[in-house]
């Protein structure tokens, strides 16, 4: 059966799950106009409090996952990892061809929602938390059955939340390490850098601030100049001076190799905890 291309002018959108995820995507797509609210709906089951959120800004609440896929031309499916199995699975019925289907649990690879959909028109998408603030680093890979316009029509979607790219799936383990777990790292990095701060003397309002923003300055001037981030360490390293010092005691430490190995590990982790 030929797939045909989802009409960019008049789809609706659903979310089948309505998590912290869901609604910053949902929020992202409304407030940059890619699509009306009107064209959006969810189904909230038992918590109020994510009733009043999507409804905040206009999303469509429905009473069930059901309504939700029957409304919908594209059906994100944003449920934990554990869980994504049942609801494909009583989905199912209603789960045609003529849908795009894209997922963002976490470990769960395209062969299985592939199988468990009973059809293959799907798309997984690994998005990470700054999504919250339109800062998400994501990236995609296409089900067999995805044509190149429906990983376009997904590339706009998160677009509106951040950055994506597009990864064969074999690289999702390393991309959970690196992007999907990052942001804990320079959360890390962001509280000790501050207590840095408060040690050599700074009150803590003052030091949190200046860590935080030297930080996404920092990422700032990487993804705007393109330069890469050795020369831009040392465009700021003077002989004998300050930064010098500092990064001699990063150096002693194994400052490197430490993220280096945090990737790594959590990588092996993602590997370990996807179903085989």
């Amino acid at each position: 059966m030929e797939v045909l291309p989802i009409s960019i002018d008049a789809y609706r959108l659903g979310f089948i799950g309505a998590g912290k995820m869901a609604e910053s995507i949902a929020k992202g797509i409304v407030q940059s106009g890619l699509l009306p609210p009107s064209r959006i709906s969810t189904a909230v089951h038992s918590n109020p409090s994510r009733r009043i959120a999507f409804e905040s800004f206009g999303v469509q609440v429905l009473p069930k996952n059901d309504n939700v896929v029957e409304e919908s031309d594209v059906v994100i499916l944003s449920v934990k990892p554990q869980v994504v199995k049942n609801v494909v699975l009583k989905l199912r019925p209603l789960l045609s061809g003529k849908k795009l289907l894209v997922s963002v649990a976490a470990g769960v690879k395209l062969k299985d929602l592939q199988d468990w959909a009973g059809h293959n028109r799907f798309i997984r998408v690994m998005p990470n938390t700054p999504a919250a603030v339109g800062e998400a680093a994501s990236v995609m890979s296409l089900g067999e059955g995805a044509i190149k316009e429906d990983g376009q029509l997904v590339a706009k979607l998160f677009g509106s939340v951040g950055k994506i790219w597009e990864a064969d799936e074999k690289f999702f383990d390393a991309i959970t390490g690196l992007s999907g777990s990052g942001p804990a790292y320079i959360f890390l990095a962001i509280e000790a850098l501050a207590d840095g701060g408060v040690a050599a003397g700074l009150p803590r309002e003052l030091a949190m601030g200046l860590a935080s923003q030297t930080v996404l300055g920092a990422a700032s001037m990487v993804t705007k100049t393109g330069k890469h981030p050795g020369q831009l360490k040392d465009d700021v390293t003077s002989p004998g001076g300050t930064t010098i010092a500092g990064i001699h005691e990063l150096e002693k430490g194994g400052l490197r190799g430490m993220f280096m190995n945090a990737v790594v590990a959590a990588a092996k982790r993602s590997q370990d905890l996807s179903p085989k």
